[in-house]
């Protein structure tokens, strides 16, 4: 892959980049705040950027706002935003419109840089990765009745453990579910969430974004 950094940290910045280079992945530029981040990703192309939330000027949300424009303005560019904060109102901000090709990760979760790349890979292909320390905070706060409430309990789990960006394999595992067992329990989730016929990836983003929408 080709990707871009974004850290104000320079330490952080340079050890990213370090360590997804000797993973073998191209690094096209490793930049200190949003507005460069978006020159070099306009100039370069890569197949995704990561992004700090707090960078220059301001060091509040400058990561979020880049990481949007880059998914308005460039959507071949997966983006995936690295932070140390648990805010699930960042998280929302960054995948209410498309969450489709955009993750956030807290940076205690990258223990080692396979879950990084792995988090890119999947963002690369499509998919939508969320901590899943968000998305327990999401699962357990009071929401308004929804299309949720049609889910049977190990549904929402099976969807949580989506809205991870984890793969079925992963979800079998975790649940000691058989592959068939957990495939009938996500076409269940997609009917009762009355998601439009179209390829299983693209549901599965969007069965994701109605977990998000319905649990504030």
């Amino acid at each position: 892959m080709r990707l871009a950094v974004a850290d104000d940290s320079m330490l952080m910045r340079e050890a990213l980049s370090r360590l997804l280079v000797e993973a073998g992945h191209e690094v096209v530029a490793a930049v200190p705040d949003g507005r460069t981040l978006l020159r070099e990703v306009a100039l370069n192309q890569p197949d995704a950027a990561v992004v700090d939330i707090r960078m220059p000027p301001t060091h509040t949300d400058e990561g979020i706002a880049a990481a949007q424009e880059i998914r308005r303005c460039h959507p071949d560019v997966a983006v995936l935003v690295l932070s140390q904060y648990l805010e699930s109102v960042y998280a929302m901000r960054l995948l209410q419109d498309e969450p489709r090709s955009t993750g956030y990760l807290l940076k205690e979760r990258v223990v080692d840089v396979a879950v990084l790349v792995d988090a890119l890979e999947r963002l690369v292909a499509g998919e939508c990765v969320l901590d899943p320390a968000i998305v327990q905070r999401l699962l357990h706060r009071p929401r308004d009745p929804g299309p949720l409430d049609a889910l049977t309990p190990r549904e929402t789990e099976v969807l949580g453990l989506m809205a991870e960006g984890r793969s079925n394999a992963a979800i079998a595992t975790a649940l000691e579910l058989s592959a068939k067992t957990l495939e009938t329990h996500i076409r269940q989730i997609l009917t009762k969430l009355d998601l439009p016929e179209s390829g299983q990836d693209h549901r599965r983003v969007l069965a994701v974004l109605t977990y998000l929408r319905s649990t504030p």
